[in-house]
């Protein structure tokens, strides 16, 4: 007997705010900074009855469309960041925004919730790597017993989980950055925002973040930020 498979409707369940108004500057994967965020849910799924209990649980799983691709079909083969943009590997063996399904998956430790008027239960959570207003399509609670896996072998992406740049922010762009948002930042700069293919030192990069936008170059191992306006 032949099944019809039929496509899946997702529909969105929240929204969430961050510090990146733009993709380029974002983490390449959750936990890699503690960036701080907010997930917004729409009003249907504003009932408190659908949170209870996840205060027991400290991270969570966040699943969520790519919001920002800009309409680019998928392809069998990325070029991923880490290995220098010139070295393919298969699309599934890769987490490469341009999918068959561009859907994303991220772990993030919920630091607390609250009920606050006009907009129901927000989750306040932490280590995101998502864009400002990205769709939410589901949340699910990690489960440390069956999702961390001691004996799992990381691929490619394994022997560069050690990359980082030295950061430097001379003291009078650091007085332009406020105080809670200081350690972030330069865990955001040290995962070097880059494309990997670009490598030109006089080149001065933009990236937007908690309102700023944070100028800065590359030279020899070492991120200097030039500006902050």
């Amino acid at each position: 007997m032949e099944i019809e498979e039929k496509g899946l409707f997702l529909e969105v369940i929240a929204h969430i705010r961050t510090d990146f108004p733009a993709k380029f500057g974002i983490p390449r994967q959750s936990g890699l900074a503690d960036t701080k965020a907010e997930i917004i849910f729409e009003q249907k799924y504003r009932n408190p009855d659908a949170f209870r209990g996840i205060e027991e649980f400290s991270h969570l799983w966040l699943i969520w469309g790519f919001s920002g691709i800009d309409g680019r079909v998928w392809s069998p083969t990325v070029r991923p960041p880490r290995l220098g943009g010139n070295r393919r590997v298969g699309v599934f063996a890769s987490r490469s925004p341009f999918r068959p399904n561009p859907v994303g998956l991220s772990s993030v430790v919920l630091e607390r919730t609250e009920n606050r008027a006009g907009e129901g239960i927000v989750l306040h959570v932490r280590g995101a790597d998502l864009m400002d207003q990205t769709p939410i399509y589901d949340i699910k609670p990690y489960l440390p017993y069956v999702d961390c896996h001691m004996d799992a072998a990381g691929g490619f992406a394994e022997r560069r989980k050690e990359y980082g740049l030295k950061v430097e922010i001379p003291g009078r762009f650091l007085e332009q950055i406020p105080a809670e948002h200081r350690e972030i930042l330069v865990q955001i700069l040290s995962q070097d925002p880059r494309p990997s293919y670009q490598n030109d030192p006089d080149r001065i990069y933009g990236m937007e973040y908690a309102g700023m936008e944070v100028k800065f170059c590359v030279r020899k191992g070492i991120l200097k930020v030039c500006g902050v306006e």
